[in-house]
């Protein structure tokens, strides 16, 4: 069993497109391999994949890959992914699924000046945002390297909306619906419900939140080069 480190926290439609969305993804990642596989959502509301068959160790270390896994064994120096709970002036706190979080210190984010929430607003971190941290030999946890130099590419670009509570296909949809496709490069996926529209050059941001947040009922942030 693989516990997918992102989150299906909506509910009703929204909740069963959410359903709809992973499972085409995860046969897309998998279908090709000789298992046989289950979805399902655990209390935590992190999902899990039930895997057998000939290439299930294969099926599980791609799905791991893509998503990231969740487990209650972990190790110092080791990295891993937890999603993005609350924040205050000490610090993140993340989702680890298994009814544990872990606590990101505010010095330990090395994204730069100002206090976590500042520093929240800056990168557009959204709830529910997967992040890869690592822990010290003492057990505390820090952004890990690779999470903090990808988001620090984030507003040296040509900026982006930041969504959370939709599927891809879903915005992509909300930002045609308000007139923007030709503003934006791509939507990105960086998890279930978790979406970053990438501006093309000239696009502003806020202009393209104001746009399309009538539309989506998401938090959405900014993330201005």
């Amino acid at each position: 069993m693989v516990v997918l480190a992102t989150k299906l926290y909506v509910e009703g439609e929204a909740r069963e497109r959410a359903l709809d969305s992973l499972r085409s993804q995860v046969d897309n990642e998998i279908g090709g391999l000789d298992v046989e596989w289950s979805l399902g959502i655990r209390d935590d509301e992190f999902p899990s994949v039930t895997i057998s068959g000939p290439d299930a160790t294969a099926a599980r270390n791609a799905l791991a890959a893509e998503w990231g896994e969740l487990t209650p064994h972990r190790e110092p120096g080791e990295t891993y992914v937890g999603t993005l709970a609350n924040w205050d002036d000490d610090g993140f706190t993340l989702d680890v699924g298994f009814g544990e979080t872990i606590h990101l210190p505010g010095e330990t984010l090395d994204l730069g000046p100002g206090d976590p929430g500042q520093i929240r607003q800056r990168f557009g971190l959204v709830q529910h945002l997967p992040l890869r941290y690592t822990l010290d030999e003492d057990g505390v946890a820090s952004l890990a390297d690779a999470e903090a130099d990808r988001l620090y590419e984030w507003p040296r670009g040509t900026g982006r909306l930041n969504v959370n509570s939709a599927t891809r296909a879903e915005v992509r949809a909300t930002v045609n619906r308000a007139g923007h496709a030709q503003d934006i490069v791509t939507v990105e996926r960086l998890g279930l419900l978790e979406q970053s529209v990438v501006c093309k050059e000239g696009t502003d941001p806020p202009g393209l939140l104001s746009a399309v947040g009538e539309y989506l009922p998401a938090e959405l942030l900014c993330v201005v080069p």
